[in-house]
């Protein structure tokens, strides 16, 4: 019996069932578009909503970009405070930080053995100004002002042997101010300052004076120099010498810096008796450093400005005389070398007076805490010097005493 071969018939989809298939194809195909299409309105609102989140979000990311703009100027601001503290220093910078002496300096023994008075904060010497001066280099001294008023030329006699003013020629007189000047270089720290107070004389060229006027008593002392003959030269009769610029350009000849030839006008004069010229009122305080950069601290002393800046003190000053007491007949006045010392000593700096006298500057400095150290050749003025400082420190005791 033949075997019938199976075959595999195709199962006929009616015309309906396919539709129907078609029918559910498209509408799987359509599902597709549809959610493609409500993914885009999906995608649209949710644009719309970003778009709101992104407007919300703008503050916050501007606060950001924000701190990224002003992030580097606080760190700049930051840098530059610390680059205040770290930077290597200018010389301009460096002068306003000065070295100072060691708190032991005033108790040296090779200081103290020779002082005439002594104590933790002040030396006196009674010697010859250069070789005071040769002392205190030899022994490392460091100052930081030097403030004086040396003997005029021709205006006293201290009746000393070695005292500077008696010179024959003016000339002379400068030149041993300059050289004595020159010693002060090796203990003045290179950023101090030396101040001289320094007044002119008149050639007179008529001999010895022999006038009985009481007021200038002092300048009336025998036959001075001024009063000699001359040479016909500098040294003629009623010559104004012109003795402290004379000395102030020496001095630049020598290597000092001039930063000031201020004006000390005196309201209170001792009068002159001429009838042919105008009577003087004034002197000289020369400022001098031996290098550019220096120590000055003008809020000390100066002036306040309109808009509230320090201004520097002017270059002129009126300043009262202080009439002669104690044997000394030409002090100075405390109000004279307070602009040196507060601008050019910095605390606890070391103030010296090379021509002490009676010890203005140094009592004055003294009071405002800073060291002191005064020579002069005259006895009787460092006993006036000792006497005054030896005060000032009870007193200090006193206070110290009292604020425990």
């Amino acid at each position: 019996m033949p075997v019938k071969k199976k075959t595999r018939t195709k199962t006929k989809i009616s015309a309906p069932r396919k539709k129907a298939a078609r029918k559910k194809a498209s509408s799987k195909k359509k599902v597709l578009p549809a959610s493609a299409s409500r993914t885009k309105k999906g995608a649209s609102r949710s644009s719309r909503k970003k778009k709101t989140t992104t407007k919300n979000a703008v503050p916050k990311r501007k606060p950001t970009a924000a701190k990224v703009v002003r992030e580097p100027q606080k760190k700049t601001s930051s840098k530059l405070h610390q680059a205040d503290a770290i930077r290597p220093r200018t010389k301009a910078n460096e002068a306003m930080h000065p070295v100072v002496a060691d708190e032991d300096l005033f108790n040296r023994p090779e200081l103290v053995e020779r002082a005439y008075y002594s104590d933790d904060t002040a030396l006196v010497f009674n010697m010859d100004v250069r070789a005071a001066l040769r002392l205190l280099s030899e022994s490392g001294v460091l100052v930081n002002c030097i403030v004086t008023s040396p003997p005029f030329y021709g205006q006293r006699d201290y009746e000393v042997d070695g005292q500077i003013g008696l010179e024959e020629h003016p000339a002379e007189f400068v030149n041993q101010l300059v050289e004595t000047f020159e010693l002060c270089k090796s203990i003045l720290a290179d950023n101090g300052s030396l101040w001289v107070n320094l007044g002119d004389t008149y050639w007179s060229g008529k001999g010895e004076h022999r006038s009985g006027e009481s007021k200038q008593g002092a300048r009336r002392f025998g036959l001075r120099p001024q009063d000699k003959k001359g040479d016909g030269l500098w040294c003629k009769p009623k010559q104004l010498l012109l003795i402290p610029h004379r000395f102030a350009i020496a001095m630049q000849d020598s290597g000092w810096l001039v930063r000031n030839d201020n004006v000390w006008v005196k309201p209170n004069p001792i009068p002159d008796q001429v009838r042919d010229r105008c009577s003087i009122s004034h002197e000289y305080v020369f400022h001098f450093v031996k290098e550019r950069w220096y120590y000055f601290d003008k809020n000390s002393v100066g002036r306040a400005s309109p808009s509230g800046t320090v201004l520097p003190p002017l270059d002129t000053w009126e300043v009262p005389t202080v009439r002669g007491v104690n044997g000394h007949k030409a002090r100075f006045s405390e109000e004279l070398v307070r602009i040196p010392v507060l601008t050019t000593t910095p605390p606890r700096g070391v103030v010296l007076d090379p021509f002490g006298g009676s010890g203005t500057s140094l009592l004055y400095a003294r009071k405002h805490g800073f060291r002191t150290i005064g020579i002069d050749i005259k006895e009787e003025f460092c006993e006036m010097m000792a006497t005054q400082l030896s005060n000032a420190a009870v007193e200090e005791t006193k206070e110290d005493l009292f604020e425990e």
